[in-house]
């Protein structure tokens, strides 16, 4: 390769051209921010019960408990959905795959096993203990894909990573599903954990998970420059400089961490992280110095407004955001496969 193409390729791997910066771009970031302010708002005030902005400050209003309770709701939510949404971003761009998610590559399968295990053979109750056996399920599910998609001919290419990733997530539910069906007092407590759920939890639970969620979030977000050079492809990546297996390191353990503490905080909740990346890049481009903090920001929002949407579906009782966020995801993700939208990475 020639000192001059390769000085071309490396200005426009850390300036990306123009051209990729949609038009909606510019606007992409005040439009965020206002989304979340709303559906924060919303999510404090909006249930089965309508609560005043006033129980949620005022100790002595009648609703002030069910504003707490909400509060920590919202809270918990904004930390998941942002940490998925993070999380999706990061691994289709380490794959290459427009398919890649947690849900998909079975790191949710591979956390969900893995608590199941604590709580039926180490009879683990505590949330602390919980978020180790998460990462410890989330990181062996990773390595076991990659290992089994590097296998044969070409590596791990995209698509061997999707197929690995659904045949490991097939196995691994089944093996969870032998689990409880063997054990009664684990079905029990691993019942509402396993739909996706960020109701019932105080704001010590959110504690717990949040310095993963941070590490991981910090990480991800410095990996900017990694992934605009590894969409080149690995080779460009090593011609630009770049360590690739320093940098796949890097943002595999920040997958590793928002993955794992996200479903332990709040199950596996499902097509956040599937959606919300290419949503993303259908406003703002594929430039990641966007869409990892757009991603982020888009992933809480749609968990906090999928949740409050699923309190007064069906009154009194409420569906959880693990459901809701399938059933607001799939027509989403459909129409962005109607327009051509997928991909891009």
């Amino acid at each position: 390769m020639s000192t001059g193409l390769l000085a071309l390729r490396k200005t426009r791997a850390r300036h990306p051209p123009e051209r990729a910066l949609r038009r909606g771009a510019p606007v992409a970031v005040p439009v965020l921010v206002a989304a979340l302010v709303v559906t924060s708002a919303c999510s404090l005030v909006v249930g089965a019960r309508a609560i005043p902005l006033a129980a949620l400050v005022d100790a002595t209003h009648a609703l002030h408990g069910i504003g707490e309770a909400r509060i920590d709701r919202t809270l918990l939510g904004l930390a998941v959905g942002g940490a998925l949404g993070l999380v999706g971003a990061l691994m289709q761009g380490l794959t290459r795959n427009p398919l890649a998610d947690p849900g998909i590559l079975g790191i949710n399968a591979g956390a969900s096993l893995a608590m199941v295990v604590a709580i039926s053979a180490f009879d683990v109750s505590e949330l602390g203990t919980y978020v180790w056996f998460g990462f410890l399920g989330a990181a062996v599910a990773m390595v076991l894909v990659h290992v089994v998609a590097a296998l044969g001919r070409d590596g791990a290419t995209p698509m061997k990573i999707a197929i690995a990733g659904a045949a490991v997530t097939a196995a691994v539910t089944s093996w969870t599903q032998a689990v409880l069906l063997t054990d009664r007092q684990t079905i029990e407590a691993f019942r509402l954990w396993s739909v996706g759920t960020v109701g019932g939890r105080d704001t010590g639970v959110l504690l717990v998970g949040l310095p993963f969620l941070v590490a991981g979030a910090v990480l991800g977000l410095a990996s900017v420059r990694s992934l605009n050079a590894l969409a080149l492809g690995d080779d460009l990546a090593r011609g630009l400089g770049r360590r690739v297996a320093v940098d796949r390191f890097v943002i595999g353990l920040a997958i590793v961490l928002l993955a794992g503490a996200s479903t332990a905080l709040a199950g596996p909740i499902a097509f956040v992280g599937l959606i919300v990346p290419h949503a993303v890049r259908a406003v703002a481009g594929p430039d990641y110095r966007l869409v990892l903090p757009l991603s982020l920001g888009v992933g809480a929002v749609l968990v906090v407004a999928a949740d409050t949407l699923g309190r007064v579906l069906l009154p009194p009782g409420e569906v959880q955001v693990g459901i809701m966020t399938a059933l607001v995801g799939a027509p989403f993700f459909l129409l962005l496969v109607r327009r051509g939208r997928l991909g891009a990475l």
